[in-house]
């Protein structure tokens, strides 16, 4: 298929793009590369190195013979975008191009207005362009498990069978989001399903846990070719996090009680989950909702996870509790419905010793690029 991934130069976009052209479809990229311009607004960086976008491509090309295509712009500019659509004819649009930090939203109002224009409009566009340049392409658009909440019940994967006052109906599962960010999602989701409706697209909502891990097969073939690792209180994920402090002789530092129990998903399942979706497409006014993450933890069984690791690599730390920045339940029910990656043949890679081991000892051999005033948080929700 001709694949187009939005957002190609980020931390899922970039190996899902290998991945795909690895194999044998026919891949392109948009990008801006706001993610790295973000980088040198908040003073931080990937722990591991990056090679420019250019230098990526050109060394996939000289490994495997396969080019990628890239288009530099912003998805909010539907001239732009329309130009690449009417040039590459996607039978499928993978849409990782959104601001994907709930604490880069919280910063201040000019954030949360970036980030809502940015995404919503983004994918506003994407679906015009879909409806009046390639009307049967498949947008695969990256949701994200944030948007349900923790509601007192199991979360199923994205209706809901309601029975009220003695009738029954199939309804969106209600969103209850934690963030400005997760507010952008839950917009694109209801705009995506009004578009299913009124014009026909084919559409696979994916709503994912958060990813963890470094590497795929692909980004491992050459340094070049390797994954960011954020680590800061921006971008970094708890389980980054607790890993850099494990290394530089700090304690895991832990939001409020660490009851805090989210969905989770090996970055190796990410680029597998949109081939599935590419390969099985939705059909045409179909909205169809996945729910992608393999297992989910609490941030207490997070840290204790990666302290023992740690130990056994010779690094020995606490456990400290610090005043939750966030505005968020702590301790409360969860469970999810997540069965229809698996049955499209998803076969899941879990988050055991090894793979926490592995970004341990790359955390080691990048430590010197650690900015220690970087990781503790400075953004707040109240």
């Amino acid at each position: 298929m001709n694949i187009i991934v939005a957002g190609g130069d980020g931390f899922c976009g970039w190996p899902t793009a290998l991945y795909l052209s690895k194999r044998g479809h026919d891949v392109s990229i948009i990008d801006n590369y706001v993610r790295r311009d973000i980088d040198n607004e908040l003073h931080s960086n990937s722990l591991t190195p990056i090679a420019s976008l250019e230098e990526r491509v050109a060394k996939w090309q000289e490994l495997t013979g396969n080019e990628i295509r890239v288009y530099q712009g912003d998805l909010t500019h539907y001239d732009f975008l329309s130009q690449v659509i009417k040039t590459e004819q996607p039978d499928a649009f993978v849409h990782f191009a959104e601001q994907r930090s709930a604490p880069y939203s919280m910063i201040d109002r000019e954030h949360a207005v970036y980030t809502q224009e940015n995404n919503v409009t983004g994918n506003l566009n994407v679906l015009y362009a879909i409806r009046e340049l390639v009307p049967d392409c498949h947008l695969i658009k990256l949701g994200t498990m944030g948007e349900y909440g923790t509601p007192n019940i199991p979360i199923e994967e994205g209706y809901l069978e309601v029975e009220h006052n003695g009738r029954k109906d199939t309804l969106p599962f209600p969103k209850q989001p934690g963030s400005f960010y997760h507010l952008s999602k839950v917009h694109d989701s209801h705009n995506i399903m009004f578009a299913c409706k009124i014009w026909g697209v084919r559409a696979t909502d994916l709503n994912q846990g958060i990813v963890y891990g470094l590497e795929t097969n692909e980004t491992k073939m050459d340094p070049v070719l390797t994954n960011r690792l954020d680590y800061d209180g921006v971008f970094g994920t708890a389980l980054n996090r607790f890993i850099i402090q494990a290394t530089v002789g700090e304690d895991l530092t832990v939001y409020g009680s660490g009851g805090q129990t989210r969905a989770f998903l090996n970055i190796e399942d990410t680029v597998r989950c949109i081939e599935i979706a590419a390969e099985n497409p939705a059909e045409p006014g179909e909205f169809r909702v996945f729910n992608q993450f393999t297992e989910y933890f609490s941030v207490q069984e997070l840290a204790e996870k990666v302290q023992k690791v740690a130990k056994e690599e010779g690094f020995e730390t606490g456990i400290a509790h610090l005043e939750n920045p966030r505005v968020e339940a702590e301790d409360h029910f969860y469970h999810a419905v997540n069965t229809k990656l698996q049955d499209l043949g998803l076969e899941p890679h879990l988050l055991d010793d090894d793979v926490i081991r592995e970004i341990l000892r790359a955390v080691v051999d990048h430590k010197d690029r650690v900015i220690k005033d970087n990781i503790l948080p400075t953004v707040t929700w109240k």
